[in-house]
């Protein structure tokens, strides 16, 4: 049996790190973030608050489990909120890294770790693993930082690069573009969407295949990791109302720079996936197929136990 150490799990990223190892013999799952679980437990799984920016919790958390591997999916990913709470970012973002690097220390603990298109300046029509790295804001930056701190370990270790990544939490707390986006529509809402900003949106099942194809194939290094369409936000807005059948005349287009946005945004990250779909053998849903994907938990949600 593997041992894998989730970080992060109340996120979106972390349930459907649980859920793609959920009940499966082959595994036995450690949980954990800050604060009470927040989603069904399913029977391989266990779940132990922790908070990452505490060094001794961190060493204390993986001397106890001996984790085969480690998915590190806790992060401050509130872009605004970083470049205001630039401390507790780092604390975060940085610290937290750092501790789990020092707690593994020699042992041979495979590292997946979640980075972001916001290491990069949007300037350039494509980005791929080796583009050089010019964040614009301060949670690029300090994700960039993280992804610096892996240069001199001693145990393998993967970086995903991911983007605009949406889906369904178990219990609803937090929002994406996509379910923001619906909700206000539904509610008959005018929503003001940028038509400068361009991504590719990524599937949460998408990223956490990933996470996993990462270690199970062994492969180390970066990755970039997203969906394979390259959409303007309003082209990906009104993808959202005309799927659900909303009325796409509330949705007014606008420019970033009427925003008034704290942090800056990079204008387009469109990521080259080809290393991700040769080495993983990675296959992206498409849009279209993860708002399908995103319906379906919508209308089958369980209540929490």
């Amino acid at each position: 049996m593997e041992k894998i150490l989730i970080t992060g799990a109340n996120g979106l990223l972390g349930q459907k790190l649980v859920s793609l190892l959920a009940n499966d013999s082959q595994y036995s799952v450690l949980a954990t973030a800050r604060g009470a679980c927040r989603f069904n437990l399913p029977n391989n799984t266990s779940y132990q608050s922790l908070d990452i920016t505490d060094a001794d919790a961190c060493a204390a958390t993986i001397s106890e489990f001996q984790p085969d591997a480690i998915f590190h999916a806790g992060a401050m990913t509130q872009v605004d909120a970083c470049e205001d709470e630039r401390e507790l970012c780092d604390s975060i973002n940085i610290d937290g890294v750092a501790n789990l690097i020092q707690a593994i220390g020699d042992a041979q603990i495979h590292f997946v770790h979640i980075s972001t298109d916001f290491i990069f300046d949007g300037i350039a029509d494509e980005y791929d693993e080796n583009s050089a790295a010019k964040p614009l804001s301060y949670y690029g930056l300090s994700k960039w930082k993280s992804e610096q701190l892996f240069q001199e370990v001693s145990f393998p270790y993967t970086i995903l690069r991911t983007v605009l990544v949406y889906g369904v939490l178990e219990d609803l707390s937090r929002s994406n573009i996509i379910l923001w986006a619906k909700g206000a529509l539904e509610k008959k809402q005018q929503i003001n969407v940028v038509d400068d900003q361009f991504r590719c949106p990524t599937l949460a099942e998408d990223l956490a295949w990933a996470c996993l194809a990462s270690y199970r194939k062994k492969a180390t290094g970066i990755y970039n990791l997203s969906g394979k369409e390259f959409l303007s936000i309003l082209e990906l807005v009104k993808r959202v109302a005309q799927y659900w059948d909303l009325d796409a005349s509330l949705i007014k287009s606008v420019k970033t720079a009427d925003l008034n946005q704290k942090a800056q945004r990079p204008p387009k990250t469109n990521l080259c996936i080809d290393k991700a779909m040769r080495d993983l053998a990675y296959k992206p849903k498409s849009f279209n197929e993860g708002l399908a994907l995103v319906d379906h938990q919508l209308k089958n949600l369980k209540p929490l136990q």
